[in-house]
């Protein structure tokens, strides 16, 4: 199969960006265990009782104070759920971190509630949900009724690093988020 000249660059300005996203990806994902873990974690294996104890209280002790200061966070699933739930639709690579141990309908798929609904001078549909993410329709498809305030709609993850929108029974339409929202 022959590549012509105009297609090479691209060819391989696609196949970089694959590659650095999958390495950013893989990172994100391997991030090394803190000492102070691996320390606590070391401990199970010492086998005198008085000496293992005594590992675990000095482990216990050191997880603490790196917690105190910041150079440790720890965080519940309910925590990390909620800071996924607000970052969804956000090109945060680095977050991948929350997703550990997540059930992967929560990093697919997003349930919400619309805030308000307008159109651009485009034509094009954006949506603020009430969490204030503001999510902007990135395709032409035109929705019989457009969401009002209270309306559900559900967002999932679609193709190069859009999402897609289905407001009801209607068609689903491409969108990206264009904006954090407020904190909650």
């Amino acid at each position: 199969m022959r590549i012509s000249a105009m297609l090479r660059p691209a060819l391989a300005a696609a196949l970089a960006a694959t590659w650095a996203l999958t390495a950013g990806v893989a990172a994100a994902q391997t991030a090394p265990e803190p000492d102070v873990i691996k320390t606590l974690k070391a401990c199970s294996a010492i086998k005198p009782d008085g000496e293992r104890l005594a590992c675990y209280d000095k482990a216990a002790q050191s997880v603490t104070k790196a917690q105190e200061t910041g150079e440790v966070i720890i965080i519940d699933k309910q925590s990390a759920r909620a800071a996924r739930r607000q970052a969804f639709g956000l090109d945060l690579p680095t977050l991948s971190i929350l997703d550990r141990g997540a059930d992967k309908a929560e990093t697919e798929a997003l349930q919400a509630v619309v805030k308000a609904a307008r159109t651009d001078a485009e034509g094009r549909l954006v949506v603020t949900l009430e969490d204030g993410a503001v999510w902007r329709q990135i395709d032409g498809e035109v929705l019989g009724k457009p969401p009002k305030a209270g309306t559900s709609v559900e967002i999932r993850k679609a193709a190069m690093g859009s999402y897609r929108m289905k407001v009801g029974a209607q068609p689903a339409i491409r969108v990206r988020r264009s904006e954090a929202g407020a904190a909650r």
